[in-house]
């Protein structure tokens, strides 16, 4: 099994592997062509969001954004991501239609081993990140690995989400809790 499919499966895997550092070089390029861009509109900008993503898409971001990979995030339509996201996407991360994230926000799927004598090996793992429908992520939270997070459910500012945050829900802390649910009208 390659390095790759071992990462892709949640299984430890070495990130030195050269085909991994490739793709992660290729994705900064595509980052930093991306960022430079100035005109959010213009055909350029949508072809390096296209070839980043891996699939046709009309996310809006406002740079900077840097990513790992690229091709491990799935979109949905009108998603937004404010100045100075950044998402880990060494497993999948999935994202509904019209969900919107503040400056800073930062969706980490990459984990390391508890065991010392692992992580001085350079392993590394990953868990996937699923993030529905209508969801506003406050500016500076954290969406940490495994977690996720049901349809218009809104995060607060700042806070720091380690376990599923449930539909139709406000949670807000360090770690995130629930701090209201059912209509948020």
């Amino acid at each position: 099994m390659t390095e790759k499919q071992k990462m892709l499966m949640g299984e430890l895997y070495d990130p030195l592997d050269p085909e991994l550092s490739r793709e992660r070089g290729e994705c900064r390029e595509l980052c930093l062509l991306l960022n430079a861009s100035h005109l959010e509109q213009s055909e350029e900008r949508k072809r390096l969001l296209n070839e980043l993503f891996g699939a046709k898409t009309d996310v809006s971001i406002e740079p900077p954004f840097f990513c790992d990979y690229g091709r491990n995030i799935r979109l949905g339509s009108k998603v937004f991501f404010n100045f100075n996201c950044v998402v880990l996407d060494v497993a999948q991360v999935t994202i509904g239609d019209h969900t919107l994230f503040g400056p800073a926000v930062q969706l980490y799927t990459a984990t390391h081993p508890l065991d010392a004598d692992e992580r001085r090996r350079g392993l590394e793992s990953a868990k996937p990140i699923s993030i529905g429908n209508d969801v506003w992520v406050g500016g500076g939270a954290i969406i940490c690995p495994g977690v996720t997070i049901g349809d218009r459910a809104v995060i607060g500012a700042g806070s720091v989400v380690t376990r599923d945050i449930p539909a139709d829900t406000i949670a807000a802390g360090n770690p995130a809790r629930v701090i209201r649910s059912g209509s948020q009208e």
